[in-house]
């Protein structure tokens, strides 16, 4: 008997613990300033989801056809942009939550605690989906602003519009967190690695959730999609061959409406949500396998201890400065010098791997015989070493001490010389069988590109002072590129009749140097108030 009640207290105080844990963490990071974006960025996620009528932009197209904006169509128009947007980015939102507790040393607290290691990584789950969940929440609250606004419908039905958000938005977003929280717990992963993996993994599992023998459901796109086709084929519609779209894309003319009535759920339905669920839960419980907990008794390999040097005297600094020898100054070398230690310091720690399947892509460029198809290739692999430029001054902690350099214009025009140089480097396969085939065009593209991918970098890497947004925002651009999206094509690998569909060249030069004039804004602003 007492056995049974100890263990039920204990049980007690270690799920307040959790609870706890979560939901301070959940009030750190709603502090931020950064969360006021995202929110912000969640308004204007629902202003896309519910577009005006003549708008020349859906995100859910029906064959043709779209919903009267009453409480179900926008509750589901919305709740399924939440689900593919937010799945996708919101894992670059939440992660490094176990990360920020080991540089703050706060994981130290917590392993000299009784809390138990998959207490901390269920806080930890929980944290991340309490800020997914909020920006779903802004969403649902949100939605029925913009029902009013398009003047459709007046009538709300708070059923209809928040059912989708729950049965389809949630469940993905629960997925996110505990991939989060799993990908954060294996050290290959926990980088810019874990960024691309998960960008690759969250298409795989949008673009197959929408499938119809996607397991449990998948997103439950198809469910929706069988129930507008229904409402269209009792209002003498024919159904046939009309493709359901989720997503932002362009239209030609307003599509035509239908009255919808909204999601029609059924038992197994919901079964397969609330599996969903638990597969995270169990997902995000997985790394009690191996997650040490911030505990050097449990780590596999012991920390290397470095052992005590001796600091440099002063008397032997202003010998050494006497001895040293004297180099007089000639034009451009400080330039060069510098280029060199920042093209050195960006490329630290990149293994011979890398550099291997580097010259692959370059071998295969030469091989091939049209090259441009190629570039996306060569230009996809450095995107974890173009993320550095911008960031290694915070991410490092050196950002005081280099801040006392007199000229940051100067430095920050290296580093930015340094990532064209790489760029250069790695693309230098297409450009070179682009100019044996005179493809001038091409070789326009070409240059474009290697002007503009460091400039965003260094941009992105100066304002937001983290590797992670360049990687998810250069991903995505890549993929539209990739996919033939030409408006946003910066290296002409969407071609018309042989020719580069994409911007003209020089508009995507003046926007690299309009993204290198912001990063030198930044850099000098905040120079200036130290």
């Amino acid at each position: 008997m007492t056995a049974r009640v100890t263990t039920r207290v204990t049980t007690r105080v270690t799920a307040r613990a959790t609870v706890a844990l979560a939901v301070a963490d959940f009030r750190e990071r709603v502090r931020r300033p950064a969360y006021a974006v995202i929110l912000l960025a969640a308004v204007g996620l629902a202003r896309l989801a519910v577009p005006p009528a003549d708008a020349g932009w859906v995100i859910l197209d029906v064959g043709g056809y779209r919903g009267v904006y009453t409480s179900a169509w926008v509750g589901t128009a919305t709740a399924l942009a939440g689900a593919l947007w937010l799945t996708l980015g919101g894992f670059y939102l939440v992660r490094d939550a176990i990360g920020r507790d080991e540089r703050t040393r706060v994981g130290q607290l917590v392993a000299a605690t009784p809390l138990r290691t998959s207490a901390y990584l269920l806080a930890k789950f929980l944290s991340d989906f309490l800020v997914l969940a909020s920006m779903a929440g802004v969403l649902a609250v949100t939605a029925p602003i913009m029902q009013f606004a398009r003047g459709e419908s007046g009538a709300v039905d708070p059923v209809a519009l928040l059912l989708p958000f729950v049965t389809i938005t949630l469940p993905p977003l629960a997925l996110t967190a505990a991939a989060a929280v799993l990908l954060e717990t294996v050290p290959l992963l926990r980088g810019g690695v874990g960024n691309v993996v998960w960008f690759v993994v969250s298409l795989v599992l949008l673009i197959g959730g929408q499938s119809r023998k996607a397991p449990l459901g998948g997103l439950g796109v198809h469910q929706a999609a069988d129930s507008m086709r229904a409402a269209l084929a009792t209002q003498g519609v024919d159904v046939h061959g009309r493709e359901f779209s989720l997503g932002l894309t362009s239209v030609a003319r307003p599509l035509r409406t239908f009255h919808w009535d909204g999601l029609s759920v059924t038992g197994a339905f919901l079964g397969g949500r609330l599996v969903v669920v638990l597969l995270a839960v169990v997902l995000a419980l997985l790394p009690c396998l191996w997650f040490a907990r911030f505990d050097p008794a449990r780590r596999l390999t012991a920390p290397a201890v470095t052992p005590y040097e001796p600091g440099v005297t002063a008397a032997g600094f202003r010998t050494a400065l006497r001895t040293a020898p004297r180099v007089a100054p000639r034009p451009g070398r400080a330039s060069r010098r510098l280029l060199a230690g920042e093209l050195r310091i960006l490329l630290q720690g990149v293994s011979r791997w890398w550099w291997l399947v580097a010259a692959g892509v370059t071998a295969a460029a030469f091989a091939t015989p049209e090259p441009a198809t190629m570039l996306p290739f060569a230009w996809i692999w450095p995107v974890l070493i173009w993320s550095r430029l911008g960031t290694q001054r915070a991410e490092y902690g050196v950002e005081g001490l280099l801040g006392a350099y007199p000229a940051p214009r100067r430095g920050l025009l290296a580093e930015w010389a340094a990532g064209v140089v790489l760029t250069a480097a790695t693309g230098v396969g297409p450009l070179v069988r682009m100019a044996v085939a005179a493809d001038w065009p091409g070789v326009g593209s070409w240059a474009g590109g290697a002007l503009l991918v460091p400039s965003l970098a260094l941009a992105l890497g100066a304002a937001c002072r983290t590797h992670r947004v360049f990687q998810v925002v250069y991903l995505g651009l890549w993929y539209l590129a990739v996919n033939g999206t030409a408006a946003v094509d910066y290296m002409g690998a969407v071609r018309a009749e042989g020719l580069p569909a994409g911007p003209s060249p020089l508009v995507v030069a003046g926007l690299a140097a309009a993204l290198l004039c912001a990063a030198l804004a930044v850099r000098t602003a905040r120079h200036a108030t130290r």
